[in-house]
């Protein structure tokens, strides 16, 4: 059973944030293969299903995005999944906007959801990293990361979500094939 957790925080006045794109991932990837709420409480929504016929669960911490660790860990804990299973989608500054990398481990760059679940599980976990693009001065990023994305900007995100979730069986067993496919399609929609 593989794990997909996706960050963000909740409510609506977060939605379509750029903060939020890890939400946006996971709310996509349960509408394309009808994953269905297995639980929810204050902390989280678990939602069940499969994915070119393996099972996986997907993970929403409602905890907001400085204490995703800790819904994580309960569930982990509860269901005796290791971190190799698991893979989390975040939003990530330093890359460009639409450009999307897979990392095991590794720093955190300052992320504050990524810092937290690194306290809290360690940081030997995978990581789909979604680039959001960085302002000009590091003193704008708090406010940038929590701005709307632009009609231009949710176009370019989209497509990289929707050719990602087409794909994202490969990154339990295929990683360099995904990272390929990705690239190609991603390519062949900017033609």
């Amino acid at each position: 059973m593989y794990i997909i957790c996706g960050l963000g925080n909740p409510g609506s006045k977060y939605k379509n944030t750029r903060h939020n794109v890890g939400f946006q991932f996971i709310d996509q990837l349960i509408i394309n293969y009808k994953f269905k709420l297995f639980k929810k409480n204050k902390s989280v929504e678990i939602f069940k299903g499969s994915i070119k016929n393996k099972n996986y669960y997907i993970l929403k911490p409602l905890t907001y995005m400085n204490l995703s660790g800790i819904p994580i860990l309960s569930f982990l804990n509860y269901y005796k999944h290791s971190l190799k299973d698991l893979l989390v989608v975040h939003d990530d500054l330093d890359l460009i906007l639409g450009k999307i990398k897979f990392k095991k481990g590794g720093g955190n760059a300052g992320h504050k959801g990524l810092d937290n679940i690194d306290k809290t599980i360690g940081n030997a976990y995978n990581r789909l990293r979604i680039g959001i693009g960085h302002p000009s001065s590091k003193k704008e990023v708090n406010n940038y990361v929590l701005d709307k994305f632009s009609i231009l900007e949710k176009k370019i995100i989209k497509n990289i979500i929707d050719i990602s979730i087409e794909n994202i069986d490969l990154l339990f067993y295929k990683k360099e094939l995904f990272l390929n496919k990705i690239s190609i399609l991603k390519n062949n929609i900017n033609k």
